[in-house]
């Protein structure tokens, strides 16, 4: 690790907990791999010269998931462990990668915290990379260890706090990002203008905090007024929250918490007239949402900023992973989670064998591969930049717009931009 790396690792802090996710209805079981062969040690050298470490072996190559199958995010959790196998079931269909099968070692959490941290350490010794963690408060207690093990970790989360470190990597843009995509949308399409209202209902710690920054920052300078409402994730029924909106004569609202919170505060602003335009963060949306009674209202109000394009995408490669994932799981949804999770596995999958061909597979050759990359680009969205630890790996944002017919419950309604003024706020932050 260079020293410029060294200087950033603990510079910032994650501060409370944050909602990662989508809607609970499904819970799954994954099997799980037996400890890995050999390769415990750091930088020997295999019979084929690669230098190995953990996870690494003489035949495989061992990923680990701290996912959420049994908990609050089981829909999400079991759609990322779908997708990453996938993905590993096609890499090692055409011969692995340097030479060695792919295994993910899964571990449910189901969203404690505590269990989270168990399951760390007990696979940590026996895989190379985390392609998933599932969960801000997970990743905020794994913070640490992950640094002292230099394992390269992919959190489903996307607070600007969690940047400036060498072995975690935000995919995407961060929620600060989005949400001055959000106020621009509003402002270009919905006919807001200077000395206007907007809400901004978000969760207690990092994902709210972080949203609310990008907010507050494009309000001001847009010449708008944000009457901010704080909520926490067991708030289910928004009704005072609009209530309180109604009086300060919003004239529209971002929400930036989970699928439930976002049907409630759709639902209810319809049901009392208050009929503005809304704008949620990407885990405020699941597709499961347009099959209740929120649906109509959440079809004529709702947007959502997301890095990701909607899974019904024309997108070359969002529509051969949408076939091939239909294919395997017949009986499961495509949601924003299998287009994430398959993302980051191929991701992973690229840092991986950018460092068999420098000649090294420990977990610091991995990190090193995996932060050379300027233009990492998947076919499934945007490319990303991961060589600064600093800034977000994209500033380029969707805009999708709810549509019961569509595959993932959603449609692109703008194509991924950079908003006026992101690179000024990336700058002054």
């Amino acid at each position: 690790m260079n020293t410029t790396h060294r200087r950033h690792r603990n510079r910032h802090r994650t501060t409370g907990t944050v909602l990662a996710g989508t809607l609970a209805l499904l819970l799954a079981a994954t099997g799980c791999s037996s400890k890995a062969e050999g390769g415990d040690g750091g930088g020997d050298a295999a019979a084929d010269g690669i230098r190995t470490g953990p996870g690494v072996g003489a035949k495989t190559i061992r990923l680990g998931a701290l996912t959420d199958l049994t908990g609050p995010y089981a829909t999400l959790g079991k759609s990322i462990v779908q997708a990453q196998q996938m993905w590993a079931d096609e890499v090692n269909a055409e011969g692995g990668i340097c030479d060695r099968r792919i295994e993910i070692v899964v571990k449910d959490h189901g969203y404690d915290v505590q269990k989270a941290v168990t399951a760390y350490a007990d696979i940590a010794p026996d895989v190379v990379a985390l392609p998933q963690v599932i969960g801000s408060p997970v990743v905020a207690a794994l913070l640490d260890d992950v640094e002292r093990d230099e394992v390269l970790t992919f959190p489903q989360a996307w607070a600007a706090s969690l940047l400036g470190r060498d072995a975690i990597q935000v995919l995407g843009t961060t929620y600060d990002v989005d949400m001055i995509a959000a106020v621009d949308f509003l402002t270009r399409t919905k006919g807001l203008k200077k000395g206007d209202t907007i809400g901004h209902v978000y969760f207690e710690g990092d994902y709210g905090a972080n949203a609310l920054e990008g907010s507050t920052w494009a309000a001001e300078k847009a010449g708008l007024k944000v009457a901010g409402q704080k909520i926490q994730a067991t708030d289910t029924d928004l009704s005072a929250q609009v209530s309180a909106l109604r009086k300060e004569g919003v004239k529209a609202v971002l929400i930036s918490a989970g699928p439930a919170q976002t049907a409630s505060l759709v639902g209810v602003a319809a049901s009392r007239g208050l009929r503005v335009p809304v704008v949620s963060s990407a885990p405020g949306f699941a597709p499961q949402l347009m099959e209740t009674p929120a649906a109509p209202a959440l079809a004529a109000l709702l947007n959502v900023v997301s890095a990701a394009p909607a899974v019904s995408s024309d997108l070359p490669g969002v529509r051969r992973m949408v076939a091939a994932y239909k294919k395997k799981y017949p009986d499961s949804p495509v949601d924003s989670g299998v287009l994430s999770g398959y993302n980051a596995a191929q991701l992973l999958g690229t840092d991986l064998k950018k460092a068999c061909e420098a000649g090294g597979l420990t977990r610091e050759d991995v990190v090193k591969a995996h932060r050379s990359q300027k233009n990492a680009d998947t076919g499934l969205g945007t490319a990303q930049d991961f060589s600064d630890v600093d800034r977000p790996a994209s500033v380029k944002t969707y805009v999708l717009k709810p549509d019961a017919e569509a595959v993932g419950g959603v449609v692109n309604e703008e194509d991924a931009h950079t908003a006026p003024g992101v690179e000024e706020y990336l700058s002054s932050r």
